[in-house]
């Protein structure tokens, strides 16, 4: 199955809203005017695009047709395709530096599938004949410690882990000193996904950043926001309360196939203003893909012809 035909696939239901919400919208008529743009943006914003992204995208339609003087449905689709590619940006990988040693943070709240990510990656590199050591960072929670040696057992990848409640920054740590004894080429740490406050969630996270900075100074240090698409604007709210309390690098999207909401996607790009490098799109270790912005929007944005 090639890239578009995956994210067809895994994106589904949003398309298949769409699609049936542009046909109400664009009826018989051929041409747009506002009152269609209305409607055109309150599909945008039902599929999880977000106010703001939806109103933005609504703006360069407008100047498009000023412009132009295209109101047809064909090039109304087409600006609306060309603003949200704008808005996701170039397609994006996770910058795996060889030689030395490469650390990803992955930061979320519970539920997301941040652990099951940290997971599939270690798979998916380990296939690629890199060395991978996990951490088990979120202590919090016995269960995320637990699932990460499943996926260390499943993948024969070693977790570095603690008993719960231990602190996180031990275990960061240990895993770093496993990772240059063992040289191993990526150290992906799984951090909490349940902290009080924003202030508990920076002090944390600033703790396990100096704890690199000081026992792995030269290590190519990334961190990646993994939201869950299916809880749709609360997904942004998460976004935002990261990007102030972390210097992120990355996105990934989890859960993509479970609903209607796939244009959250869009929404998340625009408020974080990082790339997105990973969707979800299915249960299994092959589904999580690299995003491509294009076979994203190709695949979200149906009308009734190519539904």
């Amino acid at each position: 199955m090639g890239v578009l035909d995956a994210f067809k696939n895994g994106l589904k239901k949003t398309r298949d809203f769409w699609a049936s919400e542009w046909v109400k919208t664009v009826a018989s008529h051929g041409k747009f005017d506002d009152d269609m743009l209305d409607d055109l943006e309150e599909i945008m914003v039902r599929a999880d695009c977000g106010v703001a992204a939806s109103d933005d995208i609504i703006s360069y339609i407008k100047d498009y047709i000023k412009k132009t003087g295209d109101d047809s449905r064909e090039g109304v689709m087409q600006a609306v395709k060309d603003r949200m590619l704008q808005i996701l940006g170039e397609k994006t990988e996770i910058d795996i530096q060889d030689g030395k040693l490469n650390i990803l943070l992955m930061v979320g709240v519970n539920g997301t599938g941040k652990t099951t990510t940290a997971g599939k990656l270690a798979s998916r590199y380990k296939a690629e004949g890199k060395k991978v050591i996990m951490g088990a960072a979120d202590t919090f929670r016995a269960a995320a410690v637990n699932q990460l040696k499943v996926w260390g057992e499943r993948t024969e990848t070693s977790v570095i882990a603690h008993e719960e409640g231990s602190d996180p920054a031990a275990v960061v740590f240990d895993a770093i000193h496993a990772a240059i004894a063992r040289k191993a080429d990526i150290l992906i740490v799984d951090t909490a996904g349940r902290l009080h406050n924003k202030k508990n969630l920076m002090d944390e996270l600033s703790k396990i950043n100096r704890i690199i900075s000081r026992e792995a100074p030269d290590a190519n240090v990334m961190s990646l926001l993994i939201i869950d698409a299916t809880t749709g604007q609360n997904a942004v709210l998460q976004t935002e309360a990261f990007t102030e309390a972390v210097d992120l690098d990355y996105l990934g999207i989890t859960k993509l196939d479970g609903s209607a909401k796939g244009g959250v996607a869009v929404s998340v790009a625009y408020t974080a203003k990082v790339p997105i490098v990973l969707a979800g799109l299915g249960e299994g270790v092959d589904d999580l893909m690299d995003f491509d912005p294009e076979a994203f929007v190709e695949s979200l944005v149906a009308d009734d012809t190519d539904a």
